[in-house]
């Protein structure tokens, strides 16, 4: 889970004004977790470094020993007044003796957030005022300020996907370094060879934030090393959430605000510390804000861009009963003021399964389709266009071969099964025309059929007198 024992984690502003980071682990000759026995070696004890170790070693008082081997290649940094003696005789406190090992600090990794602590202050180092994150922001983002104990040693491994680690100043011993030159020049000498190995150089002199609504911290693109570090614990909660720039699940709420130009982050994260975090229902809580960048899908699936967004974590035990009571609390307050703090929407989640937009994924899934259909129809219409132009050109169409209508003329009486057609029966002036001539009294005893007049041509018709009113029987 996302705790830190014994301490009281407010609010972390992941991407905004710069914070301190500062590295935990030391190789310290009095840290007795330094020793492979878990204490510091007395005068009566044989102290052992390993031999092929490269290891920079600060020592802060005088030490008894019996004997010493110390490294091919390493560095005692003695502090004013601190140095090493052999007793001539036994050591009555010390026991019967044995041979105590420096343990191997090779493995310490930059990018381990386990490794880091952070704060707005120096002081607050001092004071145990650390602040909770995300595990990409745990480690330090590119606004940040490194800080190394002043009486302490160290070895970090800097291995990345980068070349270079980009940070604004980094502390050593005391000097804090905000020159690139300078710092490079300290990076070159042997303290600083033993203290800093890998294959990533660090680098001073970066920008601090200058957006009010923060920045982004940077680590994404090593976010996938960032996790291997880190050992996720199994959660209980109903519906545990991811948070982005987060290596685990965890139980608690999430509030996701969009914002206007009007947002300043540094201002909103002093209004929920004076609103709500130190109120003491609320002490146990750990929450982070932090700018992230959402990436947006179509149709779910295919990301075409990004979109900004303020990212609230509350995390509080495994229930999450107080992170879900607290984001409600921030909910109501952005509603009420939400105009006023340059607040255009919001919404959160909580891992008991409550939400504020039950439906954000149907409407989601919805604006997708009709972002797809837009992009058919306007593809088919460039591609109407180009076609019509002449820069596209359609293949041609395979030719079909039809029969001809003479080929349906050949014979007329085949009818579709091969057989004659039935035509009924035989119509004397169709079928045989030429036996008009030969039944004059069918057709009357005028010789002729057809008379010209001025209303026009027409046929004459013997049955009918024109002279009749009516036919007689």
């Amino acid at each position: 889970m996302l705790q830190a024992p014994g301490v009281l984690l407010l609010l972390c502003l992941g991407a905004t004004n710069a914070l301190y980071k500062q590295w935990i682990p030391d190789t310290n000759y009095e840290n007795k977790t330094n020793w492979d026995k878990g204490k510091v070696p007395c005068g009566n004890d044989v102290v052992v470094f390993p031999a092929q170790g490269k290891v920079s070693v600060f020592v802060e008082t005088t030490h008894a020993v019996q004997e010493m081997r110390l490294p091919v290649d390493g560095e005692l940094i003695l502090n004013s007044g601190a140095g090493f003696y052999v007793l001539s005789g036994k050591d009555p406190a010390c026991g019967a003796g044995a041979t105590v090992q420096f343990q191997d600090s090779e493995s310490l990794q930059w990018f381990n957030p386990a490794m880091w602590q952070a704060a707005a202050t120096q002081n607050d180092f001092q004071l145990g005022k650390f602040l909770f994150s995300v595990h990409e922001e745990s480690v330090p983002c590119q606004q940040d300020d490194v800080v190394f104990k002043a009486l302490s040693s160290f070895r970090v491994d800097t291995t990345s996907s980068q070349s270079t680690i980009p940070v604004t100043s980094v502390s050593v011993l005391g000097k804090s370094f905000n020159s690139k030159s300078e710092f490079s020049e300290y990076l070159s000498t042997r303290t600083g060879q033993m203290q800093f190995h890998g294959s990533s150089a660090v680098t001073v002199g970066n920008p601090g934030c200058g957006d009010p609504s923060g920045c982004d911290c940077g680590n994404s693109v090593n976010h996938q090393l960032i996790c291997s570090t880190v050992q996720c614990a199994t959660v209980s909660c109903k519906q545990p959430l991811s948070p982005m720039g987060h290596c685990c699940e965890v139980c608690g709420a999430i509030v996701t605000i969009q914002y206007t130009v009007g947002f300043n982050m540094q201002t909103y994260r002093e209004r929920i510390h004076h609103l709500f975090l130190i109120l003491p229902e609320y002490r146990s809580i750990q929450l982070g804000v932090s700018k992230v960048f959402k990436s947006q899908k179509l149709l779910g699936v295919i990301p075409f861009s990004t979109t900004p967004e303020i990212q609230v974590v509350i995390v509080d035990g495994e229930e999450g009963k107080l992170s879900e009571a607290l984001a409600q609390n921030i909910m109501t307050d952005i509603r009420s003021h939400g105009s006023e703090l340059g607040i255009t929407e919001s919404e959160f989640q909580a891992s008991s399964g409550n939400s504020s937009d039950p439906s954000g994924g149907n409407a989601g899934m919805v604006a997708g389709i009709v972002i797809a259909v837009l992009v058919l129809i306007a593809l088919v219409a460039v591609g109407v266009v180009l076609i019509q132009k002449g820069v596209v050109r359609l293949p041609p169409m395979p030719t079909i071969p039809m029969p001809s209508l003479s080929s349906f003329k050949g014979n007329t009486d085949v009818g579709d099964l091969g057989g004659t057609i039935d035509r009924g029966f035989d119509n004397p002036i169709f079928d045989h025309p030429d036996m008009l001539s030969n039944n004059p009294g069918l057709y009357g005893t005028e010789s002729q059929s057809i008379s010209m007049r001025q209303t026009g041509v027409h046929f004459i018709n013997p049955v009918y007198d024109e002279n009749e009113s009516d036919f007689t029987v």
